[in-house]
């Protein structure tokens, strides 16, 4: 059975009790929600964006319920988009799998697409590191030296010009 863990900032405890399997029944949009770390808006944006699968089944009264299989699907979009896919490029995943069988080259093709600009992803990410890194240091040595002050801001006096030092 699937037991989804919500996703944990960094640095956060693992929740001691681990969600209970999904009820034949469902579950509300609110513990699909709490079960795979996404907001309510985003499951309700997942399923207008035509990034599902399959439609989500409803209750008598129309409320949402989410399967085990629903799950699963939200999980695999926000890893995907957590990498960077564009969200064109989920539905396409998407309509792909819920056409069924026949079509794994291409849903293989997508991936292999995907994957390969993930290490390019990783190393702009890698780049914007190293300048918030530069510029924590720049923050801490101005700080402990006592002129922090002298640091750039966007505020301009009353001729116009800004304020401040260098560009930090």
């Amino acid at each position: 059975m699937l037991e989804i863990k919500p996703n944990l900032a960094p640095g956060a405890a693992e929740p001691k009790a681990r969600p209970s399997a999904v009820p034949a029944e469902g579950v509300t949009t609110a513990e699909a929600a709490r079960r795979t770390g996404v907001s309510v808006h985003t499951l309700r944006y997942y399923e207008r964006a035509g990034l599902v699968v399959s439609p989500i089944d409803r209750t008598s009264g129309g409320r949402r319920r989410y399967g085990e299989l629903d799950l699963k699907w939200v999980v695999i979009c926000t890893k995907l988009r957590a990498t960077g896919m564009p969200i064109r490029g989920i539905r396409r995943y998407a309509e792909l799998v819920a056409a069924g069988p026949g079509n794994e080259a291409e849903r293989l093709a997508l991936m292999e697409a995907h994957r390969a600009d993930v290490p390019a992803k990783q190393a702009e990410t890698q780049q914007n590191l190293k300048l918030i890194e530069r510029k924590i240091a720049i923050y801490r040595g101005s700080l402990a030296a006592g002129d922090a002050g002298r640091l750039w801001s966007p505020v301009q006096d009353t001729a116009g010009r800004r304020e401040g030092g260098s560009a930090s």
